[in-house]
């Protein structure tokens, strides 16, 4: 009876956001940039955003290097979905936090609806042209990557995107904890499937977002990541002999849209 309940529970909260997403969608752009503004209150109003500051922070004073650009990938349909609203209003006070302007902000998500672009583009962001699947080097700036919720393949694809001492080091990534994966993951699966993960684990600096009754759903097991040079350098060689692509072969659940898929107009649940 519970699991019925629950099954209940969730279509309704599926079709509150097929409404809200539908509505948003009819309203234009406009109706989106006043619903996200809203957004942006409530995180200052509720104190989580102050709460969040000493995270934010940490890795500037951990030696890292303050942010030149910034990159968001897999936001979702923030028109129509309030956690991921709440998310881009976090990102917006985080770039003024930082000193990033918006037109050193690139986002990319495939799900990023017309209303959505529009307000992306009032907001002085820009868009990423094509899905990279996370492949995204840091080109020698200071980069933070904004990631929340992502799948595991995404974080995974960044690092063999970058693996080296040098451009970690240039990286600050905020998303789900790493050591949160370490600890739920069978050490073989994250070393099998996820070894770039796994292999930088002892070389990263983590500060949890702080708990909020309101953000339980939107920022949960969300994590500030950076990598010192010297925590780099003191791990083995061997460490990075390994530079292959990860293909992901013995993942049944991969979490992120492949480029193919997206090209056939295929989503992974149907694949």
């Amino acid at each position: 009876m519970a699991e019925a309940a629950g099954g209940r529970r969730r279509r309704r909260r599926r079709r509150r956001a097929e409404e809200a997403e539908a509505e948003a969608e009819a309203e234009g752009g406009g109706a989106v940039l006043r619903r996200l503004r809203e957004a942006r209150d409530d995180l200052l109003s509720s104190g989580f955003w102050a709460a969040s500051a000493g995270a934010v922070r940490a890795p500037l004073g951990g030696g890292a290097e303050p942010p030149a650009r910034c990159v968001c990938l897999g936001l979702g349909r923030f028109g129509g979905c309030p956690a991921a609203r709440y998310q881009l209003a976090f990102l917006l006070l985080l770039l003024e936090e930082l000193g990033v302007p918006p037109g050193r902000c690139a986002l990319y998500d495939p799900v990023f609806s017309a209303p959505e672009l529009a307000a992306l583009a009032a907001l002085g962001l820009r868009l990423l042209p094509e899905n990279e699947e996370g492949k995204h080097g840091v080109e020698g700036s200071a980069t933070l990557f904004y990631m929340v919720h992502c799948g595991k393949a995404l974080y995974n694809n960044l690092l063999w995107r970058n693996w080296s001492q040098g451009a970690l080091a240039k990286m600050v990534i905020i998303g789900n904890s790493f050591r949160g994966m370490e600890e739920r993951l069978l050490s073989r699966i994250l070393e099998r499937d996820y070894s770039y993960i796994a292999k930088v684990l002892k070389g990263t600096e983590e500060a949890a977002l702080p708990t909020h009754p309101r953000y339980l759903d939107t920022f949960n097991d969300t994590s500030v990541h950076w990598f010192p040079l010297p925590k780099l350098k003191e791990l083995s060689p061997e460490v990075w002999d390994c530079v292959e692509e990860p293909t992901y072969q013995h993942c049944e659940d991969l979490e992120i849209i492949r480029r193919e898929e997206r090209a056939e107009g295929r989503s992974p649940a149907e694949s």
